[in-house]
């Protein structure tokens, strides 16, 4: 071979690439990378050159094309063509971006919770002024039969998931207020996650109001227990319930395997007596 180009072994130009040689072989075998040059005992020898058209490649596999797909790429592209590949590809990755963007705000809101959880004296009740809420609820669950609770709850979950409405907060339930009052807790009425006010045309809003709130430590099946607490506490400071509860699940099955550290968040509007 006579030329001025300086060539690189297989090993440096895998290292180069930050693969390993065996990549580069695999590559050579199916004709999408061959090498510059080859001697006579079959040693692979690449160019400089290589370098840019080897990230073209590993670029189009991590936007989704598989290595046929960028063979056949590189042997029947025009400068047209790839200027076309590239916009269709930049569109993908626009959407990857905002989906990865979208997973990363749910990473920071959950962790966020369940540091605030930690943190907290799941004895103390209070009582306290709170703003509007914006809520994605789901249709109506109080008296349907499993079969329609579990079409309910799968469409509802369905349709928040293609709307990327979830963005890490809780999940709720809501209990009404007769509900309340009669000692029925187990039961929601409806299921819901919270929303920025602008993500949904016609959100469900949780009214501003005085609201008591609490927190329920262990398993949901004793969540009668911190109700009572609850009743007896607006008992004594003269206050009654005025609407429904609002429950959210701090600490779940998805956050910790102890379901004595499970901690389901309950905020009641309240009016004085």
């Amino acid at each position: 071979m006579k030329t001025n180009q300086k060539l690189f072994t297989s090993g440096e130009f895998a290292f180069l690439c930050g693969v390993k040689k065996q990549t580069l072989f695999h590559y050579d075998d199916i004709g999408l990378l061959t090498p510059e040059y080859k001697n006579n005992k079959g040693y692979r020898y690449y160019s400089v050159q290589q370098a840019e058209i080897f990230s073209v490649i590993e670029m189009l596999k991590e936007i989704g094309m598989s290595l046929t797909e960028i063979k056949e790429f590189f042997h029947s592209q025009t400068l047209e063509q790839t200027i076309t590949l590239l916009t269709e590809k930049e569109k993908v990755m626009d959407q990857k971006i905002k989906k990865m963007q979208h997973t990363q705000q749910m990473i920071k809101n959950k962790k966020q919770h369940i540091k605030e959880a930690l943190d907290l004296n799941y004895d103390c009740l209070t009582i306290e002024q709170k703003a509007p809420e914006y809520y994605i609820r789901s249709e109506n669950i109080l008296d349907c039969s499993d079969k329609e609770f579990t079409k309910t709850i799968m469409q509802f979950i369905k349709y928040t998931k293609q709307k990327h409405l979830d963005t890490g907060y809780p999940i709720g339930g809501i209990i009404q207020q007769e509900q309340i009052e009669n000692g029925d807790y187990l039961k929601y009425a409806y299921t819901y996650i919270r929303v920025d006010k602008s993500a949904v045309k016609d959100p469900f809003i949780r009214e501003a109001g005085k609201y008591v709130t609490g927190y329920h430590k262990g398993r949901y099946v004793t969540i009668n227990e911190t109700y009572n607490k609850i009743k007896n506490y607006l008992n004594e400071v003269n206050y009654h319930i005025s609407g429904d509860s609002f429950e959210e699940y701090i600490i779940d099955g998805a956050s910790t395997s102890e379901e004595n550290n499970y901690v389901t968040k309950i905020m009641i509007k309240v009016e004085e007596k």
